[in-house]
């Protein structure tokens, strides 16, 4: 893990190339505290900001190959690096170093930019080819480590992280207004679309070539499933299960090599529960695990971690986190993120990636991607339950299943069977629509554009977010099972977009700390993908075949219990015990008119209420949190003084 940057100017040489990429790395050590280094070549230039895991003694950045006319700056790991390696061998290719960098060298030399399709891992690179005068940047397949770009004076710039784009001097921070409008629609921008104007993120399995005036991206990967109507898998849920258990079991196997100690994330749930378990039998020391919970009843989940704790007997460590930690820290959250959040939950995440960070560790595993992989969200069974009640309109008695969706809101057990079907949309959406799974989500999401002032509104001429994710959908999706759909739009969006930019490796790279998925091994989301819906989501209970395929490795409390997903305190982490200053300067009605995208006497109104309001509902602490960290991410990154305090955090 690492920060890379770098340049090419296809036009001519860039002065100061050396000066400029110093900057650049300089704004991104967190991510690469070990070492660094720079290239610098008549068009362009790389530099790495270095996290020692793999050839600690000789894995510098950036690396050429034997004959010094290819070079490559790489953030992430190749986990089948080893198996490569010996295939290069056998082939021929003889090795300096005993880094997967070099790997990646090699490969180049064999097959150009088809090399992205041989490797398994989490990477975002930049090889110059000097020979052909050409750049090429990409990014894996399920968008785990970030990538952005842009261009400037006809040279193009490219970073791990958009802040480090913004020390390159003439390149200044502006809004987004379209993705604001995205963020507060569906979580997330729509690659390649970021909140910075004119910044460009490289999409999650997609390559970008740059040679002279020629420029393209293109996906070397698809996300696929089969269509609706074709024959049913004869296997039967055991032969799955195994199945799946052996490709879950080698891609955490693989993402256990380092030269280096991993630890595991323990967050009392099945997903990281499963990994951990795997992980401790493979590891020859007891393996070590993190965990963190809150002072919040509702929200901990500690009494869980503790018992797979003692089953697997790992040495622990924990945190609890208030409201008042995530105060405190939201800020630098902000910064890292680099983006406007609805929800605080990457804060709990920034703090235990700390822990990690501060006893030693430098990797963690962790259960990231189940949800989407194995359909376990409540999302997609609240759409099994509409579409269901859709059939029959009238029915009091299919609207109660409602109930069995989310307990963890005890408030909705009292509801009628006329208000359950109101409050979660039952036949108000057309079920042909291509967003039917999401559309309440987005809908819901999307009222805290009630608080944009008239000027963005005006500015935004009735732009439609959902409209613009439609267009974008692949031509098969219309075919595939509606779960299916679901879990695409979750995977391709939401994944990239918020849990892994937000919550996975930005919280982890801010303390130098690297995060591998073994669910996000594309071995087995290929697999996922095939297995029938019915095995995924088994009436509504979610993650049925992989819950099946750990059934003997994860205690029976931890399969059984009812899915929580993972929350934080939002509003009520600024309000609860008594409003911190920069929230009250950045929500006054002056900060708000300065920035001039939200309506100061609506924000000011909605202040009071989540200051006296408890609980607080989904829309206003969504407008909170959201309205806040946009106020703190125009303050940090459009304010040059505080654009180089980040940069030196």
């Amino acid at each position: 893990m690492c920060g890379i940057a770098g340049y090419f100017a296809s036009k001519g040489s860039l002065q100061d190339g050396q000066s400029v990429l110093s900057s650049m790395i300089g704004a991104i050590a967190h991510r690469g505290p070990d070492e660094n280094g720079i290239y610098v070549d008549q068009n362009a230039g790389l530099g790495h900001m270095r996290l020692s895991i793999v050839g600690l003694k000789d894995g510098q950045q950036p690396m050429k190959n034997a004959r010094g006319d290819v070079v490559i700056s790489y953030n992430g790991e190749v986990f089948n690096y080893v198996e490569l390696r010996d295939d290069l061998i056998a082939q021929g290719h003889v090795f300096q170093t005993s880094s997967d960098t070099e790997v990646i060298l090699h490969l180049y030399d064999e097959l150009g930019p088809d090399c992205v399709k041989k490797l398994n891992g989490d990477f975002a690179f930049a090889i110059w080819d000097q020979r052909r005068r050409r750049m090429m940047l990409a990014r894996d397949r399920m968008g785990v480590r970030p990538l952005f770009y842009t261009w400037h004076k006809g040279t193009m710039f490219f970073a791990s992280e958009a802040k480090s784009l913004l020390t390159v001097p003439g390149i200044e921070a502006e809004v987004d207004i379209y993705a604001l409008d995205q963020i507060f629609t569906l979580w997330a921008p729509i690659a390649p679309r970021t909140i910075f104007r004119n910044i460009f993120e490289l999409q999650p399995a997609h390559f970008l070539l740059l040679e002279g005036e020629t420029f393209k991206t293109a996906p070397y990967w698809q996300l696929q499933y089969p269509d609706r109507n074709s024959a049913a898998s004869p296997r039967s849920e055991d032969h799955v299960a195994e199945e799946l258990l052996h490709l879950l079991t080698d891609a955490t196997r693989i993402r256990l090599r380092a030269d280096v100690p991993v630890g595991s994330y323990l967050s009392g749930g099945l997903d990281s529960s499963a990994v951990s378990a795997i992980a401790a039998k493979i590891v020859p020391d007891r393996l070590r695990t993190f965990s963190i919970g809150f002072e919040s009843a509702e929200h901990d989940e500690t009494a869980f971690q503790m018992q797979m704790v003692e089953a697997l007997g790992t040495d622990h460590s924990a945190l609890t986190c208030s409201t008042n930690d995530i105060a405190n820290i939201f800020p630098s959250v902000i910064a890292h993120t680099e983006r406007p959040v609805l929800r605080t939950a990457p804060a709990p995440l920034y703090l235990l990636s700390r822990l990690a960070s501060s006893e030693g560790y430098k990797v963690v595993l962790t259960g990231e991607g189940a949800d989407e992989v194995f359909a376990g969200y409540d999302l997609f069974r609240e759409a099994k339950v509409r579409r269901f009640c859709a059939a029959q309109p009238t029915s009091r008695i299919r609207p109660q299943l409602f109930r069995k969706l989310y307990p963890y809101l005890s408030g909705l057990k009292q509801q009628s069977p006329e208000y359950l079907s109101a409050f979660f949309g039952a036949g108000a959406d057309d079920i042909r629509d291509p967003l039917y799974s999401h559309r309440p989500r987005f809908r819901g999401t999307a009222a805290t554009k009630m608080f944009f002032s008239q000027d963005l509104q005006t500015a935004l001429n009735g732009y439609d977010a959902t409209a613009d994710l439609v267009s974008g959908l692949p031509k098969d999706f219309t075919r595939w099972h509606p779960l299916h759909q679901a879990q695409y739009l979750e995977t391709s969006l939401l994944l990239p977009g918020y849990i892994l930019n937000c919550q996975s490796d930005r919280m982890a790279m801010a303390h130098g700390l690297e995060g591998r998925f073994p669910f996000l091994d594309h071995r087995l989301v290929e697999f996922a993908s095939r297995i029938p819906v019915g095995m995924k989501l088994k009436g509504l209970a979610e993650k049925h075949i992989l819950k099946r395929a750990v059934r003997d490795l994860v205690p029976q409390t931890i399969t059984a219990r009812l899915k929580q997903p993972y929350r934080a305190p939002d509003s009520r982490s600024f309000t609860a015990g008594g409003m911190p200053d920069y929230v009250r300067d950045s929500m006054s009605a002056a900060a708000i008119s300065d920035t001039g995208l939200f309506n100061p006497v609506a924000v000011e109104k909605l202040v009071g209420k989540c200051a006296r309001d408890n609980p607080v509902g989904y829309r206003d602490n969504s407008a909170f949190v959201g309205i806040l960290s946009t106020q703190l991410w125009h303050q940090i990154f459009t304010t040059q003084i505080q654009r180089h305090a980040v940069a030196a955090e």
